[in-house]
């Protein structure tokens, strides 16, 4: 395929776009292995009790059987039991489900044998012909009942400032409760592991993982095995939205496997597998209250939420902290408690803990200033704060009303009438919403290493991975730009735990932390290249350091610009093929600077609700975005688009349902659990502040993939509002659930 046909329509191309749209990317299940073997799981059919029978003989007899792993047959794994393991200095404790270490059933669909066979077909046969006999116990699945009993609930987490509740003095308050079903990852790509052993202690691992270096340090650890001796290869992951940034059961499954078969085994997750062993963002309540004075002063805001985990494992997120420093506010109490169920574990979903909470949020921020009979814009630049209100700590960068101006030109935001149902075309009512989002924009450590080669060529290497969002285009640009040469000279290489360490890429930090890493070695091999220019070359010895640049790779004099050699002669002049540096960027504790670091993002929907039908169009949004310096214009364009098609799902669309009465998800296929369409994609405006960060990193860049799609459901809820008068509080918003509120 001829690779100048993208050029006309890509303004910013990915260095791996052309790879992955004609199919020569390879991905975790792709890779090929002598004498692969293939494993499937089987799950339980109850929720909670006991295996009292594994019954193997049909599924051994069937043609290509290998074996059935399972509790009775499963060789000693040092990190489940790291006290019988003294002679291993690296084991340690694994977190979460122990596969096949008991025959207790924790959820429904729990895998509790992995059956292995010669081909997929063969092993998918041979799963079938597993007999399982169980001894049932009472299970407990439903949130919305449960919850309200506060002796099953676990871990509060309770803060006040100032007076507790005070949103009930004021004399403009509302109150109101909120709730967010289950909803799952999804991405394209299933899970999948490849383990190998090439040796009895050293291993080699295909995995889909948003960190090789994670994954190697829990790998290693289950095993008792220095971390050199496992390297993890992420060549490529498509999506994850969070779901893959911690090993999940299949990972121990394949590397046990192969352990005991001694042969390289594969397991791919099938796709209702996906709903309940990678995580999923859990069912939440909430209950907020907030109040104001006659002029749209906060007076309080009071913030609770429930959300739910697994018996097996605590897992909280940050479902309340918004509230208690976005806006200016002196009396704010927040209170956060987990409930655990027999169901697997929640994990992080694409803004964890804040898109959950920044739903109810500024769902009631709307609602109390239409109470005001204010605009929503100008209730929140009313209660704008220029320091972060929890920590008092000023931003280091907040251009939060520069998002409302924009946003607002850009969305047709003058057209919006203050009172509901004002604004009508045809059989449809028009509305108009907005919802702000935040997020922590922080930056870890990484290293990176920068290799010059003889001809000119620059290659970065980082043990990280990329689920997406255009890492590899954003470090080459990050690099371009330090160097000053064009990037078709520079090539980013990642996906193996081999290479010097790098982030796990979650939480918004990929730019920021790997960025720095990339910035230093790139400054840092410069400065390499005027070391040398002093040592190599005669016109150069008695020059101070001080008075040499490096422009496009080559080294001058500041005083004598003929003075000057090229980084390509000076690596000739070493006689080396090629100069490398490795160099650490460390993280950044934003008590030492003194600021709070964060990125924030502003929504805009417009809305249609037919009048009759109550069904919704939304038919604009505009997406503002608040992240600093925007290092690739069009990967960073791509994650809001991304953001805005999943808040989309999250207030429209997407719901795990689950039958009480057996524990089990009903709608475990993307035929029933329903994500956005293509017709339900507006058209969506991108914009950015772009505007530098002058203390966060020194290429100025902030995380923007969370902010994406905090605030994004609020704004539609909002919208909806604006056009009806009608507010359903319960996600997804539907047309039956619309037809019975009253306006």
């Amino acid at each position: 395929m001829n690779k100048n046909i993208f050029t006309a329509y890509l303004p910013d191309e990915r260095v791996d776009g052309l790879q992955k749209v004609t199919g020569q990317a390879k991905y975790t299940a792709e890779h090929a292995i002598t004498n692969l073997a293939y494993g499937v799981f089987v799950c339980s059919t109850i929720t909670k009790g006991k295996i009292k029978n594994i019954n193997t003989t049909k599924a051994l007899a069937a043609p290509g059987a290998l074996e059935v792993l399972h509790f009775e047959n499963c060789p000693k794994v040092p990190g489940y039991q790291p006290s019988a393991f003294p002679e291993l200095k690296n084991v340690g404790e694994w977190r979460g489900l122990k596969v096949f270490a008991d025959n207790l059933v924790r959820f429904n669909g729990q895998p509790i044998a992995l059956a292995i066979a010669e081909t997929i077909e063969s092993a998918n046969e041979v799963a079938k012909l597993v007999e399982i006999t169980y001894e049932v116990e009472p299970h407990e699945t439903d949130f919305d009942t449960l919850r309200k009993d506060p002796a099953k609930l676990k871990g509060s987490n309770n803060y006040v400032r100032g007076k507790n509740q005070a949103y009930k003095e004021a004399p403009f308050f509302v109150e109101a409760e909120y709730n967010i079903p289950i909803e799952v990852h999804n991405p394209m790509e299933m899970h999948a592991t490849i383990a190998h052993w090439e040796t009895p202690d050293t291993l080699l691992i295909y995995d889909k993982t948003q960190g090789p270096k994670s994954t190697q340090s829990a790998v290693s650890k289950l095993f008792g095995l220095p971390e050199k001796n496992v390297r993890i290869i992420a060549e490529n992951v498509g999506g994850a939205y969070g779901s893959a940034l911690r090993s999940w059961p299949h990972v121990p499954a394949a590397v046990i496997a192969a352990k005991k078969l001694q042969r390289p085994i594969k397991v791919v997750l099938t796709r209702p597998q996906m709903f309940n062993l990678v995580g999923y963002r859990p069912q939440s309540w909430q209950k907020v209250g907030v109040g104001a004075d006659a002029n749209g002063n906060l007076l309080g805001i009071t913030h609770y939420a429930i959300s739910n985990s697994s018996r097996y494992e605590d897992f909280r997120e940050g479902i309340v902290d918004a509230s208690r420093f976005l806006y200016k506010c002196d009396n704010v109490d927040t209170d956060y408690k987990i409930l655990p169920l027999d169901l697997s574990t929640p994990t992080w979903m694409r803004g964890p803990g804040e898109a959950t909470g920044c739903y109810a949020l500024e769902s009631a921020l709307d609602d109390l200033a239409f109470k005001l009979k204010m605009d929503p814009i100008q209730f929140r630049i009313k209660n704008f704060t220029e320091i972060q209100q929890e920590s008092k700590l000023p931003w280091s960068a907040i251009n939060l009303k520069d998002c409302y101006a924009k946003g607002a030109e850009l969305i047709g935001w003058k057209n919006r009438k203050l009172s509901p149902r004002s604004l009508k075309e045809g059989d449809w009512f028009v509305g108009y919403g907005m919802g702000v989002g935040v997020f922590g924009a922080g930056r870890g450590t990484s290293t990176v290493r920068a290799i010059l080669h003889v001809d000119g060529r620059v290659v970065l290497e980082s043990a990280v991975s990329d689920m997406g969002a255009g890492t590899a285009t954003a470090m080459t640009k990050v690099a371009a730009n330090s160097l000053g040469i064009a990037e078709s000279k520079i090539k980013f290489v990642m996906g193996d735990s081999d290479l010097p360490p790098g982030p796990t890429q979650g939480g918004s930090t990929t730019t920021s932390t790997l960025g720095s890493g990339v910035h230093l070695a790139c400054e840092s091999l410069k400065d390499l290249l005027k070391d040398l220019a002093i040592e190599l070359v005669d016109a150069f010895k008695l020059i101070s350091k001080e008075k040499i640049g490096v422009e496009a790779m080559k080294v001058f004099s500041i005083d004598d610009k003929n003075i000057s050699v090229t980084a390509e002669e000076l690596v000739k002049k070493k006689n080396v093929p090629f100069l490398d540096i490795v160099k650490t960027s460390p993280g950044l504790n934003p008590r030492e600077i003194q600021r709070a670091t964060n990125s924030f993002s502003v929504h805009f929907v417009k809305v249609n609700v037919h009048s009759k039908t109550n069904e919704i169009q939304l038919k604009h949004v505009v997406t503002t975005g608040d992240a600093g310096k925007i290092i690739s214009e069009q990967t960073a364009r791509s994650q809001m688009l991304g953001g805005a098609v999943g808040g989309i799902g999250m207030a429209l669309t997407e719901e795990v349902k689950i039958d009480h009465t057996t524990g089990k998800i009903t709608n475990a296929t993307l035929g029933n659990y329903i994500v956005p369409r293509h017709n339900m994609i507006p058209p969506i405006d991108v914009w950015f502040t772009n505007k530098p960060d002058p203390y966060i990193n020194a290429i100025g860049a902030k995380g923007l993939g969370e902010i994406a799609i905090i605030g994004f459901a609020a704004a539609v809820s909002n919208a909806i509002f604006n056009a009806t008068g009608k507010r359903v509080r319960d996600l997804p918003i539907t047309k039956e659930k619309l037809a019975k509120v009253k306006a």
